[in-house]
């Protein structure tokens, strides 16, 4: 009998877990704010969002993270790619779709792809979003001017299907830079002077058991680098749980998020 009761509380559990996970916590969208401080920045807002992975039938969905991006009235929004679920464009909302939803963004707005963008095709995403006016970053940068201060932003290719040469992208710059790579592993190598390195790919391990953090991510530092505001050797770097789901559909403790980051 008493193991019989452990076994329907087991059940419960276990059904409670999956219906929370698969239908419930992905769409608790929530806005992450942070606050950091810089001569150079101070004054500008920054939306970041990345991870999107677009399923075939998620248009309203699109079209709502759209709409909380504009709601936050940013001076400028970046993007970490991986706007494409699974591996190829036919698990995915059409990538023409994707870029007119994004080309209704109300900022100035750049990004870098991600592994499963450069699966899917980067070279035909790439040209649908510049055919927009989204700017698509591949180991290379663009100067600003925003509010009067003279702002570069660089971007990477994906460390996983593509070569980040960091070098490169940040090539004729000059401080404030603000750099965009899909994944956070490359954040070691980076020595030159960069105020700020946004990242995602990781999406925070999507599954989240306290004290432990993530049970599986996608990254050779583990949960080092799986979310949050991260300051090393007086380097920032800022990793987003992303939007979507990658392999499983699922979330627990680790709700989707888009960034918003205010310099003072």
């Amino acid at each position: 009998m008493k193991n019989y009761i452990i076994l329907i509380i087991f059940i419960i559990i276990s059904i409670s877990f999956l219906i929370w996970s698969i239908c419930i916590e992905p769409s608790k969208l929530e806005i992450k704010r942070y606050t950091i401080k810089d001569d150079q920045l101070k004054g500008l807002k920054i939306v970041f969002a990345s991870d999107f992975h677009f399923k075939k039938n998620q248009t309203k969905e699109a079209e709502n993270i759209i709409k909380i991006i504009n709601e936050q009235n940013a001076d400028l929004v970046l993007l970490g790619g991986d706007f494409i679920n699974g591996h190829k464009e036919k698990a995915s909302l059409p990538i023409k779709e994707i870029a007119k939803h994004f080309s209704k963004i109300n900022s100035p707005t750049y990004t870098v792809l991600g592994n499963h963008d450069y699966w899917a095709g980067n070279t035909k995403i790439t040209k649908e979003f510049e055919q927009y006016k989204i700017n698509v970053l591949s180991n290379n940068n663009k100067k600003i001017i925003i509010k009067n201060k003279t702002i570069y932003i660089a971007g990477v290719q994906d460390l996983q299907t593509g070569y980040p040469d960091i070098n490169k992208a940040i090539e004729n710059t000059k401080n404030p830079t603000i750099l965009i790579t899909h994944s956070p592993d490359i954040f070691p190598e980076i020595w030159q002077d960069i105020n700020l390195t946004l990242a995602g790919h990781v999406h925070g391990g999507q599954i989240r058991i306290p004290p432990f953090g993530a049970i599986i991510i996608p990254s050779k530092y583990g949960n080092k680098y799986s979310q949050g505001l991260i300051v090393e050797n007086d380097k920032k770097m800022i990793v987003t749980k992303g939007i979507g789901t990658s392999i499983l559909p699922l979330r627990f403790n680790c709700k989707p998020e888009i960034v918003v980051i205010t310099f003072e």
